[in-house]
């Protein structure tokens, strides 16, 4: 059997990064040792430089280096300045390797490269969310100037992925022309598992996990806890996760004197997540968009139930193991929150069907459904 020599490249990749970045590694987890699979990934480090690591025998990470400010947020420049930096590394590695094609994480910018050498080297699209045009405030003005840039980069794609259904419908809304795959997310069943014998304590712990973007809406999860509080209700509220907005959101708690009840952690190392979630009761969202939520994946697998916001991804993952809030407000949110927790019966019975749910999303699902593409990218 041939070995299938592929390039990956991914502007972000851990600690750098979001969901995207988690989830190139978990894929790149299933992959290493592979006998089928040789992979050489082109990423970035937040700092000046160029590193090679060897993630496994069949798999070699290339970082090169930019003048990173926050790991969560990327500026413009540093866009600019990796695109830049990577051009030289992405043409040096096409001479020295005969890839089969090349799997781009994010449309632009890093699907920016492997479109300037469509001609020799067919290129998968793995879509994640933020370079789909659609409702993100930071970003409005660049959808609109890059947007006839990302179709021609779409067009000349052998195959375009979304990871969730939602993002594929926003996807078609964008190109309506396009062929789009979905390929899920996954989460490690292993490492995120339900608390054992859980106590039932006196303040009932909400939770929530992500990038502090403006699209996340934390703000509107602080008004709904805030609703909550001065209702009289025993509760406390963690947010996890970095970004430009946390000293914000730390000055809106403290403004709302709720720095007793509200805690923003900040970012958590990745080995302490499934413990993070296990001392949790509830996992809250108010995204306005996503492709599909990795740390909500991670919550369902710890047994956690979600009361989120509409947005892509979530018609996927919640079924009977949660509440989806139509209406996106803060007295809506605490509405549906205030229903779980009133009700101990149907929270046991969401906290056993969330663990059902996330069962059927396994990387390894995720890896196998991956293989199928490349082969049919090299005709096999």
């Amino acid at each position: 059997m041939s070995v299938l020599k592929i390039l990956m490249l991914n502007y972000e990749f851990p600690p750098i990064g979001g969901g995207a970045g988690q989830a190139h590694l978990c894929l790149l987890k299933e992959f290493a040792g592979n006998s089928e699979l040789q992979i050489d990934v082109l990423t970035s480090a937040p700092e000046p430089g160029y590193v090679v690591d060897e993630f496994a025998g069949n798999i070699n990470i290339y970082k090169v280096g930019v003048h990173k400010k926050n790991l969560h947020h990327w500026r413009k420049i540093e866009v600019l300045e990796w695109l830049y930096k990577a051009n030289k590394f992405y043409k040096r590695l096409l001479k020295q390797n005969d890839y089969d094609f090349v799997h781009a994480f994010f449309g632009f910018p890093t699907g920016w490269l492997c479109y300037r050498t469509a001609n020799k080297l067919p290129y998968i699209i793995s879509l994640r969310g933020s370079d789909v045009p659609g409702k993100h405030a930071r970003l409005a003005i660049d959808y609109k100037i890059l947007g006839p840039l990302f179709k021609l980069i779409w067009k000349k794609a052998f195959a375009l992925v979304a990871c969730s259904e939602g993002l594929k419908e926003r996807s078609l809304r964008f190109l309506p022309s396009a062929t789009i795959d979905v390929i899920p997310n996954g989460v490690n069943l292993e490492r995120f598992s339900p608390a054992q014998n859980k106590d039932r304590r006196d303040t009932f712990k909400l939770l929530t996990v992500g990038r502090l973007s403006v699209t996340k809406r934390v703000e509107m999860l602080i008004d709904a806890v805030e609703i909550l509080h001065r209702a009289g209700m025993k509760i406390s509220f963690t947010i996890v996760g970095g970004g430009a907005g946390k000293e914000l959101l730390r000055q809106i708690i403290s403004a709302k004197k709720l720095d007793a009840i509200i805690k923003v952690a900040g970012r958590a190392d990745a080995e302490k997540m499934p413990e993070v979630y296990r001392q949790s009761d509830l996992f809250i969202s108010a995204s306005m968009q996503e492709g599909m939520s990795n740390a909500m994946l991670e919550a369902m697998a710890s047994g956690l139930p979600i009361v989120t916001t509409r947005c892509e991804g979530v018609d996927e993952l919640i079924k009977d193991n949660g509440v989806i809030v139509e209406n996106a407000t803060a007295a809506e949110i605490a509405m549906s929150i205030k229903s779980v927790i009133e009700n101990p019966g149907v929270y046991q019975k969401m906290s056993k069907a969330a663990r059902a749910q996330a069962e059927r999303f396994s990387w390894q699902s995720v890896a196998q459904a991956y293989m199928q593409i490349y082969r049919q990218a090299v005709g096999h």
